[in-house]
């Protein structure tokens, strides 16, 4: 059974933060709010947890799953970045907004697209995922709460629990999200490829 945590939205309480913070160090799946829709995050150095991520989402290793980084310097550390990339993720982040780079060798092979060896980056503006990664010093890793055979993500909490309250260890309430998932952009190439429209507007790229 997961716990549920309701957490506010603006001034997400310390003690509540903490104990999300040992549960992904236990090894658990948390369903988490962002500035789109919610999320499944897990610890990024977790094997079992990644398993059990994707096996929720039912998605392979061909399907990207995303770090959720703090700001900039620790986008840099998990992917590539040359002077025009670093100009447009400056331009973006924090925002509703994946980006699809080149993964450098902190990230784990496991984790990076088995053939492009890229791996998906985004900083959310959301005051709860801020203060958990805060809280753990490295990125979290998390893909969009989308159920297999479902074109829509998961946005209300009390559904969230409902549905996955054997298969996830902590559902956060932090109040409704938008409907709409991120804007997946491709920066690997000389220009930008949009993926996937979402919430971010996707013009500020020339897309």
């Amino acid at each position: 059974m997961s716990q549920f945590f309701q957490i506010h939205p603006e001034n997400p309480q310390l003690r509540l933060i903490k104990q999300s913070a040992q549960i992904l160090h236990a090894g658990g799946i948390i369903a988490l709010p962002t500035d789109s829709c919610y999320a499944l995050v897990c610890h990024l150095d977790d094997k079992d947890a990644v398993e059990r991520l994707r096996r929720i989402r039912d998605v392979d290793d061909k399907h990207h799953l995303t770090l959720l980084c703090r700001d900039l310097s620790e986008i840099s550390q998990y992917a590539r970045v040359d002077n025009r990339q670093y100009r447009m993720l400056k331009a973006a982040t924090p925002g509703p907004y994946t980006f699809i780079l080149e993964a450098t060798k902190e990230v784990p092979r496991r984790l990076s697209h088995p053939a492009r060896k890229t791996i998906g980056l985004r900083v959310p503006e959301n005051p709860i995922a801020h203060a958990l990664l805060e809280e753990l010093g490295q990125p979290l890793l998390g893909s969009t709460l989308i159920l297999p055979g479902e074109e829509d993500p998961l946005t209300d909490p009390e559904e969230i629990r409902d549905r996955l309250e054997r298969q996830v260890e902590l559902v956060i309430d932090g109040g409704a999200c938008s409907l709409e998932p991120t804007t997946v952009i491709d920066l690997t190439a000389d220009e930008p490829v949009l993926l996937r429209q979402g919430r971010g507007d996707a013009r500020m790229f020339g897309l």
